[in-house]
């Protein structure tokens, strides 16, 4: 069932989903790779398959590197780029076993790939050609980039961060803090943390900073899981997409639904309604109004009668995505203080603003603002109503 806010897309593939991509710079565009050998690129709006082009084994996973190029790979180790104005494709190069993630990186301008081979992969985009080979020490599941940061999640509940512009040696080695084997990882888009899901419904908050202080801010939570005849079934949780703007994210799971977490208030912000089958990709567009959700099924129960694969396109509205206001004492100075009474008032003034937002210390020079008192409620003097006062509104984290 959808609504009015939600279509499904003509002419899926005809097999598995397995990833889900937006266009760099519109939500008009969206690259879906599957199991069916095909990449297809939608146009969206009007609902339709602008292109398909085919590897000779399931398609694992596809990025764009800008609106009009795409990278693939997948079973058959390949490494493919494709023109998609002129639909011509280069084979750019391999690995010695299947590619299960290709991302981009726009800081540092290499594309990145991740192998059941134990290694990740830098390529040139504009050769194209290979810019390195990096061992990583079990088969790699899931990668994403922070800035100029790698996270690379391997089998063994291994975590990895690199440094792109020195792959010299491995910055940060670290255990999942998951008890069960990594699914998906993705990082905020505030380059300050990532969030890694496991097959055990579960999703840990990670931050970079090792700093004890920061590392006391990490925590998990359950989800994805439903009570059936009183028995709880647990679903792993195959899919992350960050909200660009807000630094909320959405999570998808085998239980077929979708959540939108606020992960600074530790809160679900809503839950859509149950899609046919397990969500096996989802993808915000860059602005944030647009949510592509790949229901697919994932051979969970094994090789058994399932509903068809679909993408479903939700446009999504702040009340989903956004942070519920958290109010916080702050300072208010006027620029036009010969507008106000020139008699003592005490003004209690709430700044709106949400927490993991960064806002500076006030005052800072103390004397400088002796006339006013307290956090919350600040008096305002006869002296603070004389022509020429502060321009500024500055919140007390």
């Amino acid at each position: 069932m959808t609504g009015s806010n939600e279509f499904k897309l003509n002419q899926p593939p005809e097999d598995g989903i397995s990833s889900v991509k937006f266009s760099p710079n519109t939500s008009q565009f969206l690259l879906v790779s599957s199991w069916d050998t095909s990449v297809r690129l939608y146009d969206v709006p009007a609902n339709s398959m602008r292109l398909k082009y085919q590897h000779t084994g399931a398609v694992l996973d596809c990025a764009f590197y800008d609106p009009t190029h795409a990278w693939s790979g997948g079973l058959d180790h390949q490494l493919k780029m494709h023109d998609l104005n002129t639909d011509q494709e280069n084979l750019v190069g391999t690995h010695d076993a299947p590619i299960r993630c290709v991302e981009y990186c726009p800081e540092v301008n290499v594309m990145v790939t991740g192998s059941w081979d134990q290694t990740v992969k830098l390529w040139d985009p504009r050769t194209p050609c290979n810019a390195g080979t990096f061992s990583q020490p079990e088969k790699v599941y899931t990668l994403s980039v922070s800035g100029d940061r790698l996270i690379v999640g391997t089998a063994g509940r291994r975590v990895l961060v690199w440094d792109l512009r020195n792959m010299g040696y491995v910055q940060q080695r670290r255990e999942s803090s998951l008890k069960y084997q990594t699914r998906c990882i993705r990082a905020f888009p505030n380059k300050q943390g990532y969030v890694l899901s496991s097959i055990e419904g579960r999703v840990a908050v990670e931050y970079l900073d090792p700093s004890p202080e920061v590392q006391k801010k990490k925590y998990a939570f359950k989800c994805h899981r439903l009570k059936e005849n009183n028995i709880e079934q647990i679903y792993p949780v195959n899919a992350i997409s960050f909200h660009n703007i807000h630094n909320t994210f959405a999570t998808g799971g085998s239980d077929g639904f979708v959540n939108i977490w606020d992960p600074f208030n530790k809160k679900r912000l809503c839950q859509f309604h149950r899609y046919p089958t397990s969500i096996a990709s989802l993808a915000f567009s860059n602005d944030g109004t647009t949510l592509a959700i790949a229901s697919s099924y994932m051979y969970e129960m094994d090789d058994t009668e399932h509903p068809e694969d679909g993408i479903f396109i939700r446009q999504v509205t702040d009340a989903e995505t956004k942070p519920k206001g958290h109010f916080l004492p702050g300072w208010i100075l006027f620029q036009s203080p010969r507008r106000l009474p020139a008699t003592p008032r005490i003004l209690c003034f709430l700044l709106h603003t949400q927490r993991g937002v960064s806002v500076p210390a006030f005052p800072p020079d103390p004397g400088a603002h002796s006339d006013w008192t307290s956090v919350g409620h600040m008096a305002m003097t006869e002296s603070m109503t004389r022509p020429g006062g502060w321009t500024e509104l500055i919140g007390l984290a």
